[in-house]
């Protein structure tokens, strides 16, 4: 069940290019404009880089987030998915997989060019990519909860915005300060080990916690 929803949501997706140019088009807008705004110079690209990225990388994915159920709730589609033999929280955790396959991954594979663009040394790089590896799914599956708790509305998007930004702000603190230390060559594995604690945690309660919010919001 999970490779199907899996396959038809990347198959959605393909189709609808939209869907993934316009995320990685706000994110690289946000990381050009601020070299282009504040000056090339390396000392303070380096001191902002980290918030900018992680800034950038936190409203792209909010920007593609309320589509995860929102098209399935208007065709029908997700009654049906609730009414299969499958539970319901593996077919979440698909879809918000196929989500982060779309929206997230672009950004890991784009680091090299954030790294050229903000002046990054190869261990900024490095930490950029992890915590774009660790932090970017955990955006998809705790906005996966709110997504199913605001889908029945019809301009949740505000509301959408209201309840996780909130929930993602530790995600944006220890990933920015990851980042700082690997730019001043300091250890970063315990940033690292906590962003991926919250990976397993996201992963392991909100396909449940979005299942419950999705039968709500559908009654």
């Amino acid at each position: 069940m999970i490779g199907t929803v899996l396959r038809r949501e990347l198959k959605i997706a393909f189709r609808n290019g939209a869907e993934i140019i316009n995320p990685l088009w706000f994110f690289l807008i946000v990381i050009t404009l601020f070299p282009l705004s504040i000056g090339p110079e390396p000392q303070l690209l380096a001191r902002i880089a980290p918030g900018v990225v992680w800034v950038a990388a936190l409203l792209a994915a909010l920007l593609s987030l309320e589509r995860l159920f929102k098209d399935d709730y208007l065709d029908g589609t997700l009654e049906q998915l609730m009414l299969t033999p499958s539970p319901l929280a593996l077919t979440v955790l698909a879809k918000v997989f196929a989500h982060w396959l779309v929206t997230g991954l672009p950004l890991l594979i784009l680091s090299p060019l954030i790294a050229l663009l903000l002046s990054f040394d190869f261990a900024t790089w490095w930490a950029v990519a992890l915590t774009l590896l660790l932090g970017t799914p955990t955006l998809s599956f705790i906005g996966s909860i709110g997504v199913a708790l605001t889908v029945g509305l019809r301009k949740g998007g505000v509301l959408l915005s209201l309840l996780v930004l909130p929930l993602y702000i530790p995600i944006l603190i220890f990933a920015t300060s990851a980042i700082d230390a690997a730019s001043m060559g300091m250890p970063i594995g315990g940033y690292l080990a906590i962003l991926g604690a919250m990976l397993a945690g996201s992963v392991t309660l909100s396909p449940f916690a979005a299942a419950a919010a999705l039968r709500v919001s559908v009654q």
